[in-house]
């Protein structure tokens, strides 16, 4: 069952257990094990341990950078500020991709680049949709409400996970899939308008329309999280090696910057009604 998390579709869609191998434990990545192949030693099993402290280093390299960010523009340029707010963006972006087509989903080292590159990008989006750029005095006080409603966003979805309030089926994944799809081709359609414009869309001009499609994403974003425990709840149960956790932890990340922005840019929204 795959998950409707690009990242976390690609770890799912390839590793799955092929029964138990002649040397003990599974084989999950490479089929059944020759006979005439000697035996090696068999990696470690993940937790749910790996994946808390995968997720944990993740974010906080993240934030590291946005910090960076957030310095360059306040204390150095503005204009070296915002470089590293579109380098981060297109680079995570990449990235993302690299880890999804380029099967590199248990890479320590594309998960940290992608942080650090969400990182640059966060920093930026934080300043730019709160206003802060702009002279608000109370841009501090959204990113913190932004930031507390991710972590609640987050809390809630666990919940509703382990409570099985709802379930998540091969149905649930394939609408949830369809609306992302359709959400990318709306942001990509909002991008061309900029560039052609000028200015923004109806999708982000803070009118009544901005509002429903940024509140259509946010709980997108946090039903989004339902098919990234599951995802992850498999692949332990599974007994995925322990380096798949970094494929998680990117996965997670994903989801959290994408609700992280949503949140702030409906906050900034109202904060300028």
């Amino acid at each position: 069952m795959r998950s409707s998390n690009p990242v976390f579709s690609s770890l799912t869609e390839t590793k799955r257990p092929q029964g138990q191998n002649p040397y003990g434990g599974y084989d999950n990545f490479g089929g059944a094990y020759q006979q005439n192949v000697a035996p090696q030693k068999a990696e470690r099993p993940m937790t749910v341990d790996d994946v808390i402290t995968k997720t944990g280093i993740t974010l906080a390299v993240i934030i590291v950078f946005a910090l960076v960010t957030a310095g360059t523009w306040l204390f150095i340029s503005p204009g070296l500020g915002m470089i590293l707010t579109i380098v981060g963006a297109i680079g995570g972006f990449i990235t993302v991709l690299v880890s999804t087509f380029g099967k590199k989903y248990g890479s320590a080292a594309v998960t940290l680049i992608y942080a650090v590159f969400e990182g640059l990008f966060v920093g930026g989006i934080s300043l730019l949709l709160s206003g802060f750029t702009v002279g608000n005095s109370n841009a501090g006080g959204l990113i913190g409400q932004a930031v507390l409603g991710t972590i609640g966003v987050f809390i809630g979805m666990l919940f509703v996970y382990k409570t099985g309030a709802i379930k998540v089926t091969p149905k649930f994944n394939r609408i949830m899939t369809g609306m992302m799809v359709g959400v990318l081709v709306l942001v990509l359609g909002n991008v061309v308008w900029a560039l052609f414009t000028g200015g923004a869309s109806p999708l982000r001009d803070g009118g009544v329309i901005a509002i429903v499609f940024s509140l259509f994403c946010i709980g997108l974003a946090a039903f989004s999280f339902l098919s990234d425990f599951d995802a992850a709840d498999r692949l332990v149960r599974e007994g995925a090696p322990a380096k798949m956790a970094w494929g998680v932890a990117l996965g997670l990340a994903v989801t959290l910057v994408w609700l992280y922005t949503e949140i702030l840019r409906l906050l900034s929204y109202f904060q300028n009604r």
